[in-house]
């Protein structure tokens, strides 16, 4: 019954509030077609090469993702004078021909498997030890940005980039970070998004817990980490709270409450562009987050390489 239920009601009800959301029905379809667009455009995009000695950048990503991975990629290495050492960490659905796609447009980055995850978790991360992470991790994707990237030892400070993402100037703030980590570095957001009361977070992790994070782009130590207050963190905030699908982000937030940090300037590296900033490209960096995924799949990426 509960299915049908789904199936008569609830699917079609919240289709019909996304497509309202994006205009109209025709109009989602439209935006629908340009993300497929978009995943045959990647595959003939040029080589963007990495090396092992270059500023490491790292993405989660997989089969759903990767085309927005190569893009962003490719956007970083068009307006970069830098070498970038990119590192692609399986979100569970990496296969072989996804391996090889990699490999051949991204020669010399490094991927690290779901074997090596599931290595690195039982290393840094018994089950019996931290329970409630690894049961997140099963029932909720986004924390693998810190539980799969975090525990992966390439580099100790780390900065993870989201796929739908596009660069159009040299990100000069970024390098300078990538070349010297001393705190951690993150985007501003263009509203609080934690899904958890500040009262509670800040009660968590002992400081003010700072507003407007954004982690499109984040940059963390992973030796300060303290794993055994993030176990206790996720716990209580759904123990009292509930679940949330911006826990990633509010756990991010409190981490980077713990020290000073680098804001990157939020009009320069830029959430949930209009289009008319998408007409001047005078930013450096998009985040094309909810209703900028029109101009994203339907016009950005072409800018970049149509």
């Amino acid at each position: 019954m509960q299915r049908l239920i789904n199936l008569l009601y609830r699917t079609p009800k919240s289709k019909l509030k996304i497509y309202k959301r994006f205009g109209g029905y025709y109009n989602y379809q439209k935006v629908v077609n340009g993300n497929k667009q978009m995943v045959r455009a990647a595959h003939k995009l040029p080589v963007s090469a990495s090396y092992a000695d270059g500023l490491p950048v790292y993405f989660l990503t997989g089969k759903k993702y990767i085309h927005q991975t190569l893009f962003c990629i490719y956007s970083l290495i068009k307006v970069s004078k830098e070498h970038y050492h990119f590192i692609l960490v399986d979100d569970g659905s990496f296969t072989d021909q996804l391996c090889q796609l990699i490999a051949a447009k991204v020669p010399g980055a490094t991927i690290i498997s779901g074997g090596q995850i599931n290595s690195n978790l039982t290393k840094y991360l018994p089950t019996d030890r931290y329970p409630v992470l690894h049961h997140k991790r099963r029932v909720y994707p986004h924390i693998k940005k810190l539980l799969d990237i975090h525990t992966a030892g390439i580099s100790d400070w780390k900065l993870v980039l989201d796929s739908d993402m596009l660069f159009w100037k040299e990100p000069t703030a970024m390098i300078n970070w990538l070349k010297n980590p001393d705190r951690p570095i993150h985007m501003v957001d263009i509203e609080d998004s934690y899904g958890y009361s500040p009262v509670l977070m800040s009660e968590l992790c002992k400081v003010e817990v700072p507003k407007l994070i954004n982690v499109g782009a984040i940059g963390l130590n992973s030796t300060a980490l303290n794993w055994d207050d993030i176990e206790f963190w996720v716990k209580t905030l759904e123990e009292k709270e509930g679940t949330s699908y911006y826990l990633e982000q509010a756990l991010s937030a409190m981490l980077i409450g713990q020290t000073p940090s680098v804001v990157l300037d939020k009009d320069d590296y830029k959430v949930n562009p209009s289009a008319a900033d998408l007409k001047q490209t005078a930013n450096t960096l998009h985040h094309y987050v909810d209703l900028s995924k029109e101009i994203y799949l339907k016009t950005a990426w072409q800018l970049i390489h149509g």
